[in-house]
């Protein structure tokens, strides 16, 4: 019951003289016997019963030097997360003549920061950084059982174990890994025995509830670069699967292909079947780790994702064997399935400026023209090429796609011509078939043409003129006939002026042009959008395709979405992750957006009913700082470290609007 569990998670100092009767009790090796000693203390001294010396009256020795400068490089991460909050806390701290601790899983302290007086004492006993708190290390202590039963926990004065730390009264909440959920670390609030208070425990759990806040949005910014330099390929990747990897080799994100061809690979290893969402990537201080590996994975399948250095994650390439097989016998690939009676009915919209390209887009797709699509990114510029190959008069043929600024200019160049065998160190034996070949008969789709090379450009220009194409390190033509797509954010006349983009190129690929709107000049789409993107995503993730509410359908549609509907995908895949219900609110999209606090606070407030402990815990420490600060609203939320909507937001959810009211009448 949760009256019990918040019992068993604050201590009570007038029980301390019984406590330390059954502590003396129990070395004696006789059973504690009072009803005074919670079962959380009792079950933690039986844990440190034969193993730790309960006459120790200090930490192990600390390291220093090459260790804990290791140590604290390998919870870089947490340790950043960590410091503006205890910072925050500083006033709290000195007033209470407390310190606030920062450790890591295994209980060894990071950092600390508060009152200077206990300096000291706090050293006395190795409460320091490179010092360790875990139970197997100094008993029944706040830090090293919350780690061990991973709940907040306050042990005061007689409930320690040890003799010499008796004198101490802590409290400790864990810190976990906002994905996985895996404890990362502690939050610890101590002080000497006078020092008590049960504020102390809900500070630490409000202190590691905004450390696990700002993990959490870290780790989504990253997942967003990840996705974004990789999302391209993920639209564009033919009939492979891929499959992208955070960090920890959790998946993320796949493509359509991904899911059966998986399947189909474990199938031909006698493996067990896994969905997406079960697959990881062992990886161990960076580096994978074969031997975990499922066995179906080759690990020449698997890319590393480095963006300005930094490793972002990975992603895994399934190649679908079939289609290998088929492309180097044949030039003619054929579609997996029929295209529809209209293929840009699919397409969803019916703001009039986007119904008017969808008109246009029947007409031009008609004939085997070259056709510039022209927009912002984000706009959907792939779909429409999609749909303008599906529509046109070589449908049954290959449809190619090539983003000419996600390669180097060799890449590049290799990824449009091909190249033979021998044609320079490294070339794969029997050569490799270039985009432009392989769409022979169908689309090659050029997207972000603006960024191509200048020098390649001319290259480009034969082959449109000449119909002809030769491999690199080859001096024979090959025939290739194709419908030419191109796509581009750039002012291509511009660009035209200013040197960077041929102009006899540019005549040649804009024979028609299209301009697709963005996504502000459509705000009637935005929710029909979300809706349909919501659908995948959710089956994707093997979720429930959850509803969006009041403040969320507000949010999207007042939200300018600079990144359009790329970035709309992205924030809507960002908010379900996060959200644990069937409903999705403007407070679930990725704070990145910068949405105004007056969008994200618009959900109702939920029923008072039913508050956790945690949340009691955080009621009553915001609670005391509107007591500390009479009742100024500001001052509270500048020193809780949140945005005054969020404090809003809690003083509905915890029933203290009114709380608030009565104290200001009282100071006036």
């Amino acid at each position: 019951m949760p009256g019990t569990a918040l019992r068993q998670t604050f201590s009570r100092p007038e029980n301390d003289r019984q406590i330390m009767t059954s502590w003396e009790r129990f070395l004696q090796g006789d059973e504690p016997g009072s009803d005074a000693l919670r079962r959380l203390i009792d079950d933690s001294w039986r844990r440190c019963q034969g193993k730790v010396d309960p006459t120790r009256d200090q930490a192990p020795v600390p390291l220093e030097g090459d260790p804990l400068y290791g140590l604290l490089e390998t919870n870089t991460e947490l340790v950043r997360a960590s410091v503006s909050v205890m910072q925050s806390a500083r006033d709290f701290l000195h007033e209470t003549g407390t310190v606030m601790v920062l450790t890591d899983a295994a209980g060894v302290v990071l950092s600390i920061e508060g009152d200077t007086s206990l300096r000291d004492p706090a050293e006395n006993i190795h409460l320091m950084p490179g010092a360790s708190w875990s139970e197997a290390s100094c008993g029944t202590n706040a830090i090293g059982t919350a780690l061990e039963i991973g709940q907040p926990i306050q042990i005061h004065s007689s409930e320690h174990f040890c003799s010499g730390i008796k004198r101490w009264s802590c409290s400790a909440s864990v810190i976990r890994d906002p994905i996985s959920h895996t404890i990362l670390g502690a939050i610890d609030i101590s002080g000497l025995t006078d020092s008590y208070s049960r504020h102390a425990l809900a500070l630490a759990v409000a202190a590691s509830g905004r450390i696990e806040n700002r993990l959490a949005r870290q780790e989504m910014k990253l997942r967003y670069r990840l996705l974004d330099h990789y999302l391209d390929r993920l639209n564009n990747a033919g009939s492979d699967g891929l499959i992208v990897f955070d960090r920890q080799g959790r998946a993320v994100k796949a493509n359509d292909s991904a899911a059966a061809l998986m399947t189909q690979l474990a199938k031909g290893r006698n493996d067990p079947a896994l969905t997406i969402r079960d697959l990881t990537l062992p990886w161990r201080d960076g580096k994978l780790v074969p031997e975990k590996m499922p066995s179906w994975v080759d690990r020449d399948w698997i890319e590393p994702v480095h963006v300005q250095g930094h490793r972002l994650g990975s992603i895994l390439v399934l190649p679908d064997r079939n289609a290998l097989v088929q492309r180097n016998k044949i030039h003619d690939i054929p579609r997996p399935h029929s295209a529809p009676t209209d293929a840009f009915n699919r397409l969803i919209g019916a703001a009039p400026r986007y119904v008017a390209a969808l008109n246009r887009a029947r007409q031009l797709a008609k004939a085997s023209v070259p056709v510039l699509l022209l927009g912002e990114t984000g706009v959907g510029k792939d779909a429409f090429a999609h749909a303008f190959h599906d529509m046109g008069p070589d449908q049954k043929g290959p449809f190619m796609a090539v983003n000419c600024g996600g390669f180097s200019r060799e890449l590049l160049t290799s990824e449009l011509f091909g190249y033979a065998e021998g044609a320079f160190t490294g070339a794969k034996r029997g050569g490799m078939m270039g985009k432009i070949e392989a769409a022979d008969g169908g689309t090659l789709f050029l997207d972000e043409i603006g960024e191509m090379p200048l020098d390649l450009q001319p290259h480009l220009l034969r082959v449109l003129e000449t119909g002809e194409i030769c491999r690199i390190g080859e001096n024979h033509p090959r025939k290739v006939r194709f419908r030419l797509i191109a796509a581009t954010n750039r002012d291509l006349k511009a660009e035209v002026q200013a040197g960077r983009f041929r102009m006899d190129l540019y005549y040649r690929i804009a024979v028609t042009s299209l301009a697709l709107p963005p996504l502000r000049d459509r705000r009637s789409d935005i929710v029909p959008l979300a809706e349909y993107f919501l659908t995948q995503i959710a089956a994707r993730y093997d979720r429930t395709v959850p509803r969006i509410g009041h403040g969320m359908r507000r949010a999207l549609e007042q939200y300018d979405w600079p990144g359009n509907i790329r970035e709309l995908r992205n924030a809507l895949e960002g908010s379900l992750l996060v959200c644990d219900g069937d409903l999705l609110e403007a407070e679930h999209l990725p704070s990145e957006l910068g949405l105004p606090h007056d969008l994200i606070s618009d959900t109702p407030p939920p029923d008072h009913a039913g508050i956790s402990p945690l949340e009691l815990a955080e009621r009553e420490a915001i609670m005391s700082a509107i007591r500390a600060h009479q009742g100024n609203l500001t001052s509270v939320a500048r020193d809780l470290g949140i945005a005054k909507s969020t404090l809003y937001v809690k003083l509905e959810r915890f029933g203290l609007k009114e709380s608030v009211a009565i104290l200001r009448t009282v100071q006036h």
